[in-house]
């Protein structure tokens, strides 16, 4: 479309969507809001959707939702962000459906939409898929985790530009709760990558990833809480241990400003398929 002057004017359509949540990742301070958590789902047509920015704490309680819950929202395509699973979500239109996807038969109902999501066998696959089809959220498979590396970070606690950004005008927006106590975000002072490794037909490569999901946050609030000084032990029982023993997948995206760099955003972990059933075509 021409505007007035001879501009081109691009117009981006509104659309309402039913999406299922797969993700969601830990928040972090933004300029434009308190805080902001990157979230990353599935159409009920099969296709994949980055929704941003979502300040997920701050929004009404019937409008927070969960992982594996479906949500109806109108939303339209990131203008400023040309990864095409990229959209901008309209807050005040969410709408929860209050069902999360159970876990019952073996994850049937849950696997049923895993096996629509791009899904590769090594990161390099993954890799070549983005830059050859664009894709930029994909399920990778390891074939076995070595590692978790916990690492802390430089500085544990916000800096005052990031202080200023989380307690910006929390309450003014419509979208808040004005009677809403929000605590200020805590820091995660650890940073948590996977190390592992994807076979081939080329071979086994050995990769390292950071883990962003909100999920591996919370567990570590969790754990240090209730064990204080010997958080790592459970932690790394669940992660390094329990996790892998399922069929765990990684649920990769990449960063908007480096888009050849990836996080894991989210972890899924199936239960492994019966023995009696592994002759049987994958559902993934």
């Amino acid at each position: 479309m021409t505007g007035a002057y001879g501009c081109v004017r691009i117009v981006v359509a509104v659309k309402a969507e039913r999406i299922l949540i797969l993700c969601k990742t830990y928040p972090s301070p933004s300029a434009g809001y308190a805080e902001t958590s990157c979230v990353a789902g599935i159409t009920d047509s099969g296709e994949m959707r980055r929704l941003f920015p979502v300040p997920f704490r701050l929004i009404e309680d019937e409008q927070q939702f969960r992982k594996w819950q479906w949500i109806y929202t109108k939303l339209e395509k990131a203008r400023k962000d040309h990864r095409p699973e990229s959209h901008t979500i309209f807050i005040d239109t969410i709408e929860c459906d209050p069902v999360v996807i159970s876990t019952d038969n073996n994850w049937r109902d849950r696997r049923r939409w895993i096996q629509q999501i791009p899904t590769f066998e090594t990161f390099a696959a993954a890799e070549r898929a983005r830059q050859e089809r664009g894709i930029t959220l994909a399920l990778v498979r390891p074939s076995r985790v070595t590692a978790l590396d916990i690492t802390p970070v430089d500085n544990p606690e916000w800096t005052e530009d990031e202080k200023a950004k989380l307690t910006q005008d929390q309450m003014q927006a419509q979208l808040f709760e004005p009677s809403k106590n929000i605590r200020l975000l805590r820091k995660l002072p650890f940073d948590f990558h996977y190390r592992y490794e994807c076979k081939s037909l080329d071979g086994v490569s050995s990769y390292r990833h950071k883990i962003v999901d909100w999920e591996a946050g919370a567990l570590f609030w969790n754990v240090r809480s209730r064990h204080r000084a010997k958080w790592q032990e459970p932690f790394r029982e669940k992660l390094e241990l329990e996790l892998p023993r399922r069929e765990l997948l990684f649920l990769m995206g990449t960063l908007h400003r480096f888009p050849d760099q990836w996080l894991i955003v989210s972890l899924i972990y199936p239960p492994k398929q019966p023995a009696e059933s592994t002759h049987q075509a994958s559902l993934f």
